[in-house]
């Protein structure tokens, strides 16, 4: 008991000292989290992935689909004329080379003029099979952000609906090789070298369909999408497109015996079929 008596000084100034050394530990902990980077200020700002709007006018609609597509854009068509596959692009907006914040799928909105060498068949596609999300332009984003002194004032901004739209310079489109068509139609765009041959996009849907899980909206939207490029280019005499054709009815025909649909899809694939074989001779 003495000894305790004697050892309990020395016992409670090693207390002592240990906690002093854990409050100087934890206050420059404390210390360095105040020191972070200057982020926390709210003055650096990440900077937005951008997309250059593509140049669609002109194009056949069946194409000009795929071309916002392949850029990460939505569509929509506006006016009387619709979603026909051969139908062409009069117009667009925004314009070619405009820079919009990438938000999702920002969507461009089309207006179409009839094609009078070919007629509508099938359903209209007025709208793309995903979500689109609201145009924002480039320059309107920068107006809202944060400078090192605060967010910039409107009163120095011009209005949006007169600020002029910031566009990149649409780059000049290199001279495309062609394919051989199996027959020529009046009016009808040629078949580019660079895509898939009819026969291969159509195996390439059938593959992606293959299975016994019953396909999802996306897949469903591919196979709508990609089964409309098939028709429409094998009536367009592009070369092989009979076989394309039969290749497609083929997919139709599975969907529809595994999932219960599929078969007005047939139905266009057929009829645009036996046109091409009659063409074809």
């Amino acid at each position: 008991m003495a000894r305790l008596t004697m050892l309990a000084p020395r016992l409670a100034a090693l207390v002592l000292i240990w906690l002093l050394a854990a409050a100087s530990i934890t206050f420059a902990a404390g210390g360095s989290e105040t020191q972070q980077s200057p982020a926390q200020t709210g003055t650096d700002v990440e900077k937005p992935e951008v997309i250059v709007v593509p140049d669609v006018r002109g194009q056949t609609f069946v194409f000009a689909k795929g071309i916002l597509q392949d850029a990460g854009l939505a569509w929509r068509v506006d006016g009387p004329v619709k979603g026909y596959a051969a139908n062409t692009v009069a117009t667009q907006d925004p314009a070619a080379g405009t820079r919009v914040v990438d938000n999702g799928a920002p969507t461009v909105i089309v207006r179409l003029q009839r094609n009078p060498d070919y007629p509508e068949r099938g359903l209209p596609e007025n709208a793309s099979a995903y979500p689109g999300t609201p145009v924002v332009l480039l320059r309107d984003w920068q107006l809202t952000q944060p400078t090192e002194t605060g967010p910039l004032p409107t009163t120095t901004a011009p209005a949006a609906t007169t600020a002029p739209t910031e566009t990149a310079p649409v780059e000049e489109q290199p001279e495309r090789e062609y394919r051989t068509p199996d027959f020529e139609v009046t009016g009808a765009p040629p078949e580019p070298a660079d895509e898939l041959p009819l026969p291969e996009r159509a195996l390439m849907v059938e593959r992606r369909l293959a299975g016994d899980r019953r396909p999802g909206r996306r897949l469903i939207g591919f196979w709508l999408y990609q089964h409309s490029w098939i028709v429409t280019g094998a009536s367009f005499g592009w070369k092989d497109g009979d076989e394309a054709l039969r290749i497609i009815i083929r997919v139709d025909e599975s969907l529809e015996r595994r999932f219960g649909f599929g078969a007005k899809s047939a139905a266009v694939a057929r009829h645009a079929l036996a046109e091409v074989e009659r063409r074809k001779g």
